[in-house]
């Protein structure tokens, strides 16, 4: 039997009141869309020209109170689930596994709700203020490192009266040994909070010659071999980089730091001008707080069947605030409004993340060229998460072959079907590209620039490349030459990755379909990969079973114990 999975009990007449009151708020914004007309400058002319964006505003702000309501909720409930051992019962190993193929929810999003909801819960007066809507969760991250103990309440008056910007920069000082009181007349500039400590990405984009492609192909297999099979391929690169570069040294121009880019001290002026000049947009019509809904049920199957109702409100939410956010982006209302930015806007109006509304943005555009795309999303073939990761790789030529493909694949096989294309794709245009931490940028920058100083390599970005993975190779080929055992043969055969359906883990361990202790036979046909939590755990504790014959030819059975309904599946699906 699982473990009795902790969650906040609500008053079961506060929680049906605040359920019901979802559907009647969103169909009353639906209500307000359907009539809106936006108002001319000149009916009521003011310091900044934006009044005509007041009612998209209103709009913008009511659906933003209201999606992030939900994600409190359903960041609640995937901390207990997580928890409280609730997730290998359901047949997942992982968190992000589980909100990606269940819940729709890209994992990064999934993990930051998680991780609010736990910070939350040894602070009851913020996390009361939050759930109840009287505070942002962005203001509420942003004072967590200090909010704690007999100062939470005094963060928490602070945070109702400044600014992220000042609330922000009042943290800084507070960390840095200064009283939250004194914090009101922080100098611009000061950085802390989550953003402060997010490490900015960047594209890396470098020639490759097709006749080096098979020397750096082996290299990242190789880096593959040695830091495990789930290694990304920022993280094989950085492998290789590291191994070049500890036996030929170079400069890295002072750029190896990897920390958040600090941010130009005259967008900081600005938005701190701005928020005087208009008494923090007090001309701006305030919008209702909205209470988050509450969980029902402490086990696995109660809060899976919870989540998915939440998960489903918030997609009707999100559909509707992904159009509204993207007409106040093409007509620059943000500026009209007074913000210096539309991140500006994100983070003091509708309390959001900044990266989080942008990818939004980019969804949405991406909707706006593939509709068929659109159609899929808005009918439910798609989740959120899948309609993601095919708009990063379709066009108009292939989104219906995408569509379809999404549609029987679990997300972690998407991904990795769609990461291959984007391979191929970059292949084909002569270059190896990958999506990497600026530090790692720089580390293989600084890597490629020693390698250009070797005689034995061409002064061109395609010869360095092709030296960097050939120093890898001669360096680790030997060392990583293993055994030809059968297991793995087997991890090898199934791609080296765990089988059972959804999980993204990389495989460990070769399981026996029929077990040996039952006169199971030791042949490709009868074993299987998967990850140790799956085998260890799912498979000799009874939530996970598979029968048939390997590879083609397996059905999954999931759950079937402790209420938890039994599911079927194959591992094509």
């Amino acid at each position: 039997m699982s473990e009795a999975i902790p969650v906040t009990a609500t008053p079961p007449g506060d929680a049906d009141r605040v359920a019901a009151s979802f559907p009647a708020r969103l169909a009353s914004l639906l209500q307000e869309i359907d009539h809106f007309r936006p108002r001319q400058p000149h009916e009521h002319p003011d310091l900044f020209g934006g009044e005509a964006s007041i009612p998209i505003d209103r709009l913008l702000t009511s659906l933003a109170r209201g999606r992030e309501a939900l994600d409190l909720a359903i960041g609640e409930g995937l901390a207990a689930l997580a928890d409280g051992d609730g997730l290998m019962p359901l047949g997942y190993s992982k968190l992000s596994d589980y909100a990606r193929d269940c819940l729709g929810l890209p994992a990064s999003t999934a993990r930051a709700m998680a991780r609010l909801a736990r910070e939350l819960r040894g602070r009851p007066l913020l996390r009361d203020a939050v759930r109840e809507g009287r505070l942002s969760a962005r203001k509420a991250l942003e004072v967590l490192p200090v909010a704690s103990g007999n100062d939470e309440r005094s963060w928490l008056l602070l945070a109702g009266t400044l600014s992220v910007r000042a609330l922000r920069a009042a943290v800084a000082r507070a960390r840095a040994g200064y009283a939250p009181g004194a914090a009101r007349g922080a100098a611009p500039g000061a950085a802390a909070g989550p953003e402060a400590a997010e490490k900015p990405w960047t594209r890396l984009s470098i020639p490759l010659r097709p006749e080096d492609r098979a020397v750096v192909d082996e290299a990242m297999r190789l880096a593959g071999e040695l830091l495990g099979r789930g290694a990304l391929p920022w993280q094989r690169l950085e492998a290789m980089a590291q191994e070049f570069l500890g036996s030929h040294p170079c400069d890295l121009d002072g750029s190896e730091d990897g920390g958040a880019r600090p941010r130009h001290p005259a967008a900081e002026e600005m938005e701190r001008l701005l928020e005087t000049e208009t008494r923090r947009w007090d001309w701006l019509e305030a919008v209702d707080p909205v209470a988050a809904p509450g969980l029902a049920g402490s086990d696995a199957a109660a809060l899976d069947a919870r989540l998915r109702e939440l998960v489903h409100q918030r997609s009707e939410w999100d559909l509707v605030f992904g159009a509204v956010v993207r007409l106040f982006v093409r007509h620059r209302c943000s500026w009209e409004l007074g913000f210096a930015s539309f991140a500006h806007y994100t983070r003091e109006r509708l309390g959001m993340g900044v990266r989080s509304v942008e990818q939004r943005v980019w969804l949405e555009r991406r909707l706006e060229e593939l509709p068929q795309l659109r159609y899929a999303l808005e009918r439910g073939e798609l989740s959120y998460e899948k309609a993601r990761l095919v708009a990063g790789v379709a066009d108009g030529r292939t989104v219906n072959q995408w569509i379809r493909q999404a549609g029987k694949a679990s997300c972690a096989v998407l991904e990795r079907e769609v990461d291959a294309a984007c391979d191929a794709q970059a292949c084909a245009r002569g270059r190896l590209e990958a999506r990497v931490p600026a530090r790692v940028a720089a580390l293989v920058g600084a890597a490629l620039r020693a390698a250009c100083g070797s005689p034995v390599a061409c002064r061109d970005p395609a010869g360095c490349l092709a030296h960097l993975a050939e120093h890898f190779v001669t360096t680790w080929g030997p060392a990583l030459d293993r055994r030809n055992t059968l297991e793995r043969r087997v991890i090898e055969r199934d791609g080296g990755w765990c089988q059972v359906p959804g999980c993204s883990r990389p495989a460990a361990h070769a399981h026996h379909v029929r077990f040996r202790s039952q006169g199971g036979e030791d042949v490709p046909e009868n074993m299987v990969a998967l990850c140790e939590p799956h085998h260890l755990r799912g498979v000799h504790m009874g939530w996970v079973r598979v029968s048939g014959t390997a590879p083609d030819g397996l059905v999954w059975e999931v759950g079937g114990r402790a209420g938890v309904p039994l599911r079927f599946t194959t591992a094509a699906a």
